[in-house]
């Protein structure tokens, strides 16, 4: 006679049936959250919130062998002083660090959480506008795209005017969207004031200001854009908010953008070749990342198994379909459609044409719209399910790039062991100078002059965060002057492998004469690990008398 077999020796029917439903209501909740008018914005916001926490711990262990980016020391030494303008760029970057590290101290963590913000900041803004263009489900499909962009990421890690540009240019594109379907003058006043505050961010920003002008001249409704107050509003309106920032350009000389134009412009046809082909192929590899990763999204739909064994091409194909899209302003998404075509397509060809320099970081700010431009053809069928596989998708990999995040950047400073640009011990070289003008002069260290690479992390990680002064740069940031420097006395750093020694040796001459001079030699331990030795030539000069 057998035996009954025991009830628990096989899961119970009844337990996976719940496990499949909990599952199924957990996916439901999350799409419904994104679609309800009551939910979707608080979701939105929560969704930014865990992708800054998230990155800025993987950030953390990325760089944790690392100074900070010399662009982010400088845009902390800018929020030291609210000016008009701040040498070679308009001041919105340099406000928005000093207000940070009002409630921030300065420390590497406080800059990475700082560009996390900053693109999750970018990342509502983006759905806001998506909103604009397309219904609630393509928005949020969208704005996890841009997520898995790169630059909302990886490559977000350094503050800089490139990256708040991801919060102003969305912010100018919800404008005129805004603009373009109310015609009024109260949105004109907001697209104006939106230009505005692009432009107090980067000069490169004409670039996006001038694709917006273009979509209204293109956009077949543009008469009735045109006749309406809103544009010849918001003219006006970004002048008029423009005025001091121009009153303080014409005070410098209009040096900022005499300088783009000496230190941009190249003879080496070949060489302008390079980098534009080196500038497409970067920031086509950087979007087919979030393009890649929404594809798999949708090809996961269910029953995606069942297509896969009996017809593959199914899996591609279903997305797609002919016939009127409730979902889709089609008005809006000509104006998306325009837009980034002109910034995707007119920079490169513009640097063949006039023989520019074309760094790939210029292309920061131009595609984020580029997510929204695809979810918003009409043909394509977003379904539910692919709301929350993109979703999931964005949290294994975030999480399990937290989990290798140590891992990745032991690995790399294994490989990079000699690479003083990035491993060199500059915060450790600011807290011994320090050290040494204390011992010398017992006073605060006030100023130090040099290139931007040597002095910007002498200015964050030194304790007295003297100001920075560029003597060889044809513009002054404000910060502080030659006065000061004959007033307070200064630290010259200089590496010694720059090109640029003997001019800056000559100006320590000219100014300092009898300046004390010294080599120091630093290096940086991290978990047991040297990284490279790097020498500095140092000149130390004391306070007037």
């Amino acid at each position: 006679m057998s035996k009954p077999m025991s009830t628990t020796s096989l899961p119970s029917s009844r337990r996976r049936a719940k496990g499949r439903l909990s599952y199924n209501r957990f996916r439901a909740f999350l799409v419904a959250c994104a679609v309800r008018p009551e939910a979707r914005l608080w979701q939105v916001i929560q969704f930014a919130l865990l992708h800054a926490v998230l990155w800025t711990f993987i950030l953390i262990n990325l760089k944790a062998a690392q100074d900070v980016h010399m662009d982010v020391a400088e845009a902390w030494g800018w929020g030291q002083k609210f000016l008009w303008g701040y040498g070679k760029h308009p001041p919105l970057s340099g406000w928005v660090a000093g207000l940070w590290f009002t409630a921030f101290p300065a420390a590497d963590w406080a800059t990475y959480a700082l560009a996390m913000a900053t693109v999750s900041a970018g990342m509502v803004l983006c759905w806001l506008t998506a909103l604009r263009v397309v219904d609630a489900r393509r928005a949020f499909l969208a704005v996890v795209m841009i997520a898995l962009y790169p630059i909302f990421n990886f490559k977000g890690f350094k503050y800089n005017p490139d990256l708040l540009q991801l919060v102003t240019l969305p912010l100018l594109v919800l404008a005129y969207l805004n603009a373009f379907e109310k015609r009024t003058w109260q949105s004109g006043i907001l697209l104006g004031l939106a230009g505005a505050l692009a432009l107090m961010t980067k000069y490169w920003v004409l670039t996006m200001i001038g694709a917006i002008g273009l979509a209204a001249l293109i956009h077949p409704e543009r008469l009735r854009f045109l006749s309406s107050p809103a544009p010849w509003v918001a003219i006006a309106t970004m002048v008029a908010a423009m005025v001091p920032h121009l009153v303080w350009l014409a005070d410098a000389h209009f040096v900022p953008l005499t300088y783009a134009g000496d230190t941009y412009s190249l003879q080496d046809k070949s060489q302008v070749h390079q980098l534009v082909a080196g500038y497409v192929l970067h920031n086509f590899a950087l979007l087919a990342v979030p393009v890649a990763l929404a594809a798999l999204a949708m090809a996961l739909v269910p029953p995606w198994v069942k297509l896969l064994l009996r017809a593959p091409l199914r899996i591609v194909t279903r997305a797609w379909a002919r016939g009127a899209n409730a979902g889709v302003n089609v008005s809006q998404a000509l104006n998306v459609w325009i837009i980034q075509s002109i910034v995707a397509f007119g920079p490169p060809l513009g640097a063949l044409v006039f023989s520019i320099y074309m760094k790939t970081d210029w292309g920061i700010s131009l595609f984020f719209l580029v997510p929204l431009a695809l979810v918003a053809i009409p043909t394509l069928r977003v379904q539910s399910a692919a709301l929350f596989n993109i979703a999931a998708i964005w949290l294994v990999l975030s999480a399990a790039t937290l989990a290798a995040s140590p891992l990745i950047a032991a690995r790399e400073m294994a490989a990079n062991v000699g690479n003083t640009a990035t491993y060199g011990a500059r915060s450790e070289l600011a807290r011994k100078l320090t050290q040494e003008w204390h011992m010398r002069f017992a006073s605060r260290w006030a100023v130090v002059a040099g290139t931007m690479e040597s002095i910007q992390p002498m200015v964050f990680y030194s304790p007295d965060h003297p100001a920075a002064f560029l003597p060889l740069e044809p513009w002054n940031s404000g910060l502080t002057s030659l006065e000061d420097i004959k007033t307070y006395g200064f630290i010259g750093v200089f590496d010694p492998t720059d090109g640029r020694l003997p001019a800056f040796e000559k100006w320590v001459s000219e100014v300092a004469p009898n300046a004390e001079r010294m080599v120091m030699s630093m290096r940086r331990f991290t978990n047991g690990k040297a990284g490279p030795s790097m020498n500095w030539n140092v000149y130390i000069v004391p306070p007037g008398k």
